[in-house]
């Protein structure tokens, strides 16, 4: 069965190879990484680093989406990414994605270079369905319940799997109607966006149960604190073994695109896993 995902015009099919998205936070507040990559010549070593590691797509994000995070204005925004996607664009061929909530920020980075929006807040504004048309970009679809600051109070789910893909089934025909079509998306269930660690681990077990049409899913667990409460380890950096371990059960359980901190062991462990899956 292919997996087709549609880039400014481009079809990726990922049936047999999965893309590694590497995390790339221009950002002075990430949870893991804040201020580490903020100024540009860091950003950039660090991106073209991640590529030579085999990331297949970077995505640079200017605002913080931890929970309680305080909002970012979308000028700012756009200062921290654009010159990051510009001179990486300049320098590597991978596909970049831009990892935002705002349209204004999602069309500069594109004019910059970027080939994919990633908006967590899955498309919701009017405005970011807009650009996405008129771009022809790539789009991830992610499902958060509430918003960055309130997400992770008190969220409830009558089932948490049929609601994320009945979530997924509304999105895509809203965003057929906007002229975008389904090949042109990816779908992430967001874990640790508005979900417990009871949600977060029914999303893992019944991961499959959420692709929609035979479309592309993308997933993002690393360095994440599900990892820590399951391991009772408040230490970020013994999340780097789980995140691998993730990896290859998700790829094995249909993801496409997996988003990563620590590029070279996810990439190999997902490449493992397709030599046993294709023969």
């Amino acid at each position: 069965m292919s997996r087709i995902w549609r880039i400014r015009g481009k079809d990726h099919d990922l049936s047999k190879r999965g893309l590694i998205m590497g995390v790339l936070n221009v950002t002075p507040d990430s949870f893991s990484d804040g201020g580490k990559y903020f100024d540009l010549e860091s950003a950039v070593a660090h991106g073209l680093e991640m590529v030579a590691q085999g990331a297949n797509i970077l995505d640079v994000g200017g605002e913080s989406t931890r929970p309680g995070a305080d909002p970012v204005d979308a000028s700012e925004e756009i200062r921290r990414v654009v010159p990051a996607i510009q001179s990486l664009r300049a320098k590597t061929s991978a596909l970049i994605s831009v990892d935002t909530m705002k349209a204004d920020v999602a069309l500069a980075a594109i004019t910059a270079g970027a080939d994919i929006i990633n908006d967590v807040t899955g498309f919701s504004d009017p405005a970011m369905i807009q650009a996405a048309a008129e771009t022809g970009a790539g789009l991830i679809v992610m499902h958060m319940q509430g918003t960055p600051r309130t997400m992770q109070t008190h969220p409830e789910y009558e089932d948490v799997v049929r609601d994320v893909r009945d979530f997924f089934v509304r999105r895509l025909e809203k965003l057929a109607a906007a002229g975008i079509p389904p090949a042109s998306v990816a779908l992430d269930p967001g874990f640790g966006f508005g979900k417990t660690h009871e949600h977060n681990l029914a999303l893992l077990r019944s991961f499959s149960r959420l692709r929609v049409n035979d479309g592309v899913l993308a997933v993002g667990v690393s360095r994440k604190s599900m990892i820590a409460r399951l391991l009772q380890n408040t230490d970020p950096a013994s999340r780097y073994w789980p995140t691998v371990a993730l990896t290859s059960w998700l790829r094995d359980a249909g993801a496409e695109v997996i988003r990563v901190h620590d590029v070279k062991p996810n990439a190999e462990a997902m490449r493992m896993i397709e030599a046993i899956q294709n023969g």
